[in-house]
Parts: structure tokens; C-alpha cells; sequence
């Protein structure tokens, strides 16, 4: 225990100074949707003054002359008025988080996820403890942020339980969750909306070009078992170690890992059932040739219905599940309690329905005005001029998303402002859009949890001091660097080795165009 007080105590003197203007300077930031309203009103100025000075350059894949176009202007005004609407609608992660939140909100109203995270918790093999709880965290992105705030308390009671150190357990976990952001073996929200926004930037290029939620689904996959066992590794070979015996003295009030009662159990043995008996049926519509879920034309699965349907398909399993589980717990008794459920989810979503109108009209200006299509040429000669066009290059995009990601706390609105330039010119430069939206995941997570720019800060805080009193930001910082650093090597290692390999990184997604 001292070893671990003299750390947090050093960490807090030599670095506490830059760990203050960096926090200092991240809450000066204003709210994502007043950043892009921001980015937009720039924009507008941008496009006049180059419209004005005449710029221009040649599409080198259909050598037309490519001229800016101006926001500022009777035709920009226009523009802005009759579109304002359908860029909004229009845009693709918009319908798509809804559809899939219509299901989350069932699943986790009702409490079904709730209880199968505590379930799996509670039946876990002692020597296998750190890996499972790891590899659940990574798992439980379907709950979105939900995952945050019942995944790192339930870990630590349960390390707590278990007479290790309850901190290690809120750490291991919260690592996976936001160190390994993204990584999923399912298709949860983050493939929807970050594929929207990839599409949108991808018909700068090419009107045709779609990014489906599966399209980096290999990757990801990879990446939950290679992340669960480097965290693991950093858990049991350098923190707990390092944290030492825990004596419960410290500990704040009475914490207990409650057991799921028998009511809970058998509601969640039900929809289990329904779960299997819905992948079945969609099992049953992929197999055969002239499967429903096939592509008509080809009887494959690349363009199938399976494919480009999976969101309306998991909002089914989750409605499925969390109906059975609801019905069985007497929390769902009729069809106006199903809508409640949907209701209340959507409310949550208040801050990304207004953060989106936003984003939707900086990406459609930005189109418009041909000023994204002249930056990703522009930059894609730049590239090829030094001779800069392979894997440094990416590393380049990679490192550059990872300096934003520290000063806020939406990695979709990173995306969403890196995507309409990157996205572009790496295309340009042959890569295909979910290559680059892989490249942008695998350089957004590692720093995650040492970014002080998060709206859960205080949430992880107050979970540090039922454990150890008069804990602070320091020792939030000493408890998280050592996987932050390490997520920050394995992640950009993952990506350099599945590069070097030329895997694709989603069924049918190759690297290259």
C-alpha cells in the first residue's frame, strides 16, 4: 500500500502541473454541437474567400476542374435554406442509432442487461477472474454508456469479494471499456454511427460508396481476444502486484455483490431461450442458396439483406430478449410499457439528436462547397509528392486523431470532423473508407481513460473513494497510465501487423479500393 501511496504522490508532483492546464484547457472546449455550429460559420468564411480568389484543382479520376463554391452567396443561401432539413434527415447514423436505441431501451429498461452482466459475473472461475471480467467489458459496448457505469463497479466489487484488490478490478475493466473503445465481437452502436458518418464522407469521392456497421468486423473481433489478453497481462504482471494487499479499513460503508434472485434467474433462462430460438430463424434465412437473407442476385452474403439489415435485425434480437426478460419480471404488462421502455431510451439520446443536426449540416456544407474534395486532393498530392502514401501515413492520421481525442470527450465528433478530409483522400490514394475508419479506431481508444476531458470523471472518482479515501485525479491517473500506455503500443502494433498482412478488415472489405 505505501509503494502505491508514494506513486500517486509523484505523480501528482511532477506531473500535476501539465495535468491541470491540459484539464483547464479541455473544458474551455465548448459543447460538440456549439463546435461544429462554430466550424460551420468558419467554413462559410473559407469558401467566400476562396471562391473569391479563384481556387481550384482537377478530380484525377474524372479530370473535371473542381471550383469552390460559396456559403456566402444568394446560390449558398439557397442552399442552406432548402437543404437545412434534408441534410439533417438525411443523415445516415441518425435513423440507424434510433432503430437500434428502440432495442437497447427494452433490453436495458427492463433490466435484462443489467442482470446477464451480474450473472456472468457471478459465475466465473476464480483462476480465469481477470481475463473474463476483461473480456465482458469489452463485450458490454452493447450497452453502450451504460457499460461505463455498471461494468467498473460491479468488477470491483467483485475483486473485493474475492479478497483482491477492488481497485485492479475497477481499473481492468473501465481499460477495456475505454481503452479498447470500439472493440466488440457484436455490432453495437459505435459500428452504426461511425459507418454512417464514413459513408457520408465517402460520396465526396464516390456517390456510390456504402459503409455498412459489419464492415470492420473482422478487426474488431481480432482485436477483443488480442486486447483481453494484453489486458490481462498488464493486470496481473504490473498492477495488482504493484497495488499490493488490500485492507478492507479502507473501504466506505458496507459493499456487497448482490446476488440475482431466483425470479431474475429465471427470467433471464427465458429469454436466453428467446435468444436462441431468434438465432435460429435468422440461421435457418442465411444457409440455404436461396436463403432470405441471401443476396438475390448472387445468393451471397456480401450485399445480402443480412448485411445491410443488421441494424433493424439486432434491434429485433434486442426487443426479443428484453421482452422475454420483461414479461417473465412483471416489468412489461402490456404494449404501453414496452413504449414506455423505447421512450424513456430515446430520451436519452436528447444530446445526440441535437449534436448531430449540427454535424449533419458541416458535412453537407463541406460537400457542397467542394472545399473537402479540394483539401483531400490537394493533400493527396502533398502525400504522394514526399512519397508518403503507405502505412506512415496512416500512422500519421492515426497519431493526429488521438492528439484531438484528448481535448474531447465525443469520439464520434472527431470522426465526424477528421472523416470529411481523410476519408476523401485516402481514397484518392486507393485505401477503401473502412480501411480508414479501421485506422481511425484503432488510434482514438488507448488514451481514453487518462484524458481528463470526460464527462465520467467524477463518476470514476467516486468509485475510487469507497475504496480508498481522500482519493483525487492523481490517483485516478497513477491507477490508469500503466494500461493507457500499454493500449497505446498494442493497439498501433494490431493495426501496423494487420497492414503488413493485408487482411480485410470486414466480410468482403479489403484494404485497397
Amino acid at each position: 500500500m505505501n509503494h502505491f501511496t508514494d506513486t500517486v504522490i509523484s505523480t501528482d508532483d511532477t506531473r500535476g502541473a501539465f495535468l491541470k492546464g491540459l484539464e483547464r484547457m479541455g473544458n474551455k472546449l465548448p459543447n460538440p454541437a456549439i463546435l461544429f455550429l462554430i466550424f460551420f460559420l468558419v467554413l462559410a468564411v473559407l469558401s467566400y474567400i476562396c471562391h473569391i480568389a479563384g481556387v481550384s484543382a482537377m478530380n484525377p479520376k474524372t479530370s473535371e476542374i473542381i471550383q469552390i463554391k460559396s456559403l456566402i452567396s444568394a446560390e449558398g443561401l439557397d442552399w442552406i435554406l432548402t437543404n437545412m432539413i434534408k441534410n439533417y434527415i438525411s443523415f445516415p447514423p441518425l435513423g440507424m442509432i434510433i432503430v437500434l436505441t428502440f432495442g437497447l431501451g427494452v433490453a436495458s429498461e427492463t433490466g435484462f442487461l443489467q442482470t446477464l452482466i451480474r450473472h456472468s459475473m457471478h459465475n466465473i472461475p476464480g483462476r480465469y477472474v481477470t481475463f473474463a471480467v476483461v473480456f465482458i467489458s469489452l463485450m458490454s459496448h452493447i450497452a453502450s454508456d451504460a457499460a461505463i457505469v455498471i461494468m467498473p463497479p460491479l468488477a470491483a466489487l467483485l475483486f473485493y469479494s474475492l479478497g483482491r484488490h477492488p481497485l485492479v478490478g475497477f481499473a481492468c475493466s473501465l481499460a477495456a471499456i475505454y481503452s479498447g473503445f470500439t472493440a466488440n465481437i457484436l455490432i453495437v452502436t459505435t459500428d452504426v454511427l461511425l459507418s454512417g458518418i464514413t459513408t457520408q464522407a465517402a460520396h465526396i469521392v464516390d456517390p456510390t460508396m456504402t459503409v455498412t456497421p459489419v464492415d470492420n468486423w473482422y478487426f474488431m473481433s481480432f482485436a477483443v481476444f488480442y486486447l483481453a489478453a494484453v489486458t490481462t497481462f498488464i493486470t496481473e504482471k504490473f498492477v495488482e502486484p504493484r497495488m499490493g494487499i488490500y485492507d478492507p479499513a479502507h473501504a466506505h460503508g458496507n459493499l456487497v455483490l448482490e446476488d440475482i434472485s431466483s425470479e431474475e434467474k429465471n427470467a433471464l433462462h427465458h429469454a436466453l431461450i428467446a435468444a436462441g430460438i431468434y438465432v435460429f430463424v435468422v440461421i435457418a434465412m442465411i444457409f440455404p442458396d436461396n436463403g432470405l437473407l441471401r443476396n438475390p442476385q448472387t445468393h451471397s452474403l456480401l450485399g445480402s439483406p443480412l448485411l445491410r439489415g443488421v441494424v433493424p435485425l439486432l434491434c429485433g434480437f434486442l426487443l426479443t430478449v428484453g421482452l422475454t426478460y420483461g414479461i417473465s419480471v412483471k416489468k412489461i404488462k402490456n404494449a404501453d410499457d414496452m413504449v414506455h421502455c423505447m421512450t424513456e431510451a430515446v430520451k436519452s439520446l436528447a444530446g445526440f439528436l441535437v449534436m448531430a443536426f449540427f454535424i449533419a449540416q458541416f458535412i453537407a456544407a463541406f460537400a457542397w462547397t467542394n472545399m473537402a474534395v479540394m483539401i483531400a486532393m490537394k493533400g493527396a498530392y502533398f502525400l504522394q509528392n514526399i512519397g508518403m502514401t503507405g502505412l506512415p501515413a496512416l500512422l500519421c492520421f492515426m497519431i493526429f486523431g488521438q492528439l484531438l481525442g484528448v481535448f474531447t470527450s465525443s469520439g464520434s465528433a472527431v470522426w465526424a470532423l477528421l472523416s470529411t478530409v481523410f476519408v476523401p483522400m485516402f481514397m484518392l490514394l486507393g485505401y477503401h473508407p473502412a480501411f480508414i475508419q479501421v485506422a481511425f479506431r484503432a488510434g482514438d481508444g488507448a488514451l481514453n481513460t487518462v484524458a481528463l476531458v470526460n464527462p465520467f470523471l467524477p463518476l470514476f472518482l467516486e468509485i475510487i473513494r469507497r475504496y480508498k479515501k481522500d482519493s483525487g485525479i492523481g490517483t485516478y491517473l497513477a491507477l490508469m497510465m500503466p494500461y493507457a500506455m500499454g493500449f497505446l503500443v498494442m493497439w498501433y502494433l494490431l493495426f501496423i501487423f494487420w497492414y503488413c498482412m493485408g487482411w480485410p478488415v470486414g466480410p468482403g472489405i479489403p484494404q485497397h479500393l
